[in-house]
């Protein structure tokens, strides 16, 4: 057998599926049919076919394209699916990927939507750079809508239960039909001419048909006009318009656009409780520190103030004084201890005792003590002293005596 250059399925079916993924026109497709085999997965997932007279096709719509269904899809409706054509390996086949899906009969609504779409988008109607932020703290709003639909009652009880202080202004307009873009046009003009804070334009939930005012290009034009900052709230969340892409924001709902533009307030009050403790708290530590702190300043000052210097030197001339004259008192009694024992010794050695004893005293007449028989001759004067007066006497003689200690 010759060698042959064989494939593997799952080659071929991936050379397929970028054969499909490079052609533009199954990249992006309406396609019509008449609905069958519809099975909703628990996954959110909705596998179904579109068959003609002719054949079918298989698709599928994920669960995170569910926002592109605004209805219940059923076997024998007669559909428009927008989405793309491509292969799935595993199995081979290939089935359509649905992005969106329109009842028949609204195709050329979205083909008009489509194209004013880009067109707007292309001159920069949609540019993020000229969307305006909604006031945080709106009080008088306007409103554009249906004087008697549902929408202005939700706002109105949103707005009420939110904050009754914030003035509604209503714009009773059409909001389908003839004229309505054209009264849409005048209530969005006549509330930014009035200066609100902001402006809902919106309405309820309906078909495609319905909202059809809200893709006008004159109603896009006027919400990018406003100078007032404009919040587009059209039908249910799923609900797409033009006037959506042009408002400086999108709600999902006329509720929605009610939460979005009135402030909580008791939210705001509560904020305010808080923000008002906690400066309570700071204020009061804060001036806690500063009471210390002008404690310890006080403190300072009177440490170096003259009055408090002054007071200072009195006290320590005065404890100084104290000590001092402790130090004399010592001082003197050490002094009269010790003039005591020198008294005590010179009373042993004074010559008035002796005298009194019965001993004499004999000085010379130069007034010096005679103590030795060499001091006078024979002839010579002498004072004897004795307790009560003195002799004076002559020397008749001189006799030397030989004396021993323990005489």
């Amino acid at each position: 057998m010759k060698n042959v250059n064989a494939y593997t399925v799952a080659q071929v079916n991936s050379y397929i599926k970028n054969m499909f993924s490079q052609d533009f026109l199954l990249s992006r497709m309406y396609v019509k049919g008449e609905v069958s085999n519809c099975k909703y997965h628990t996954s959110g997932h909705i596998y179904f076919s579109l068959k003609d007279e002719s054949g079918a096709l298989s698709c599928v719509m994920f669960a995170g394209q569910r926002k592109g269904l605004a209805f219940p899809m059923k076997e024998g409706q007669h559909v428009i699916v927008l989405g793309s054509v491509n292969v799935y390996e595993r199995t081979g086949s290939y089935q359509l990927y649905a992005k969106e899906i329109l009842l028949d009969g609204m195709g050329r609504f979205y083909e008009e939507f489509e194209r004013l779409k880009r067109e707007l988008e292309e001159m920069g109607m949609f540019a993020e750079e000229y969307k305006q932020p909604i006031p945080a703290y709106v009080r008088r709003l306007g409103i554009v809508t249906a004087p008697t639909g549902a929408a202005i009652q939700d706002i109105r009880n949103i707005a009420s239960r939110r904050n009754p202080y914030v003035q509604l202004i209503l714009y009773p307009s059409l909001v389908q039909g003839e004229g309505a873009a054209d009264n849409l046009v005048r209530g969005i003009e006549a509330l930014d001419e009035l200066g609100v804070d902001a402006i809902i334009v919106g309405r309820g939930g309906g078909s495609m048909e319905d909202l059809w005012a809200f893709n006008e290009e004159k109603v896009a034009r006027a919400i990018f006009e406003c100078r007032t900052p404009v919040i587009s709230a059209v039908g249910h969340e799923t609900d797409t318009t033009i006037a959506d892409f042009a408002a400086d924001l999108r709600a999902p709902t006329p509720s929605a656009a009610a939460e979005l533009a009135v402030a909580d307030i008791r939210e705001l009050m509560e904020r305010m409780r808080t923000y008002r403790q906690r400066l309570d708290q700071g204020f009061g530590y804060r001036l806690e520190q500063y009471r210390n702190r002008l404690g310890e300043l006080r403190n300072r000052l009177l440490q170096v103030s003259p009055r408090q210097q002054l007071f200072e030197k009195r006290m320590r001339a005065a404890e100084l004084s104290n000590q001092l004259e402790q130090a004399m008192k010592e001082k003197l009694g050490d002094r009269k201890n010790q003039l005591a024992l020198y008294i005590e010794r010179f009373h042993g050695l004074s010559p008035l005792l002796k005298l009194q004893q019965g001993y004499s005293y004999i000085e010379g007449t130069d007034g010096k003590a005679v103590t030795s028989i060499r001091q006078a001759d024979t002839g010579d004067l002498l004072r004897i002293h004795v307790t009560d007066g003195l002799y004076t006497a002559v020397v008749k003689e001189r006799l030397a005596v030989e004396r021993t200690e323990s005489e």
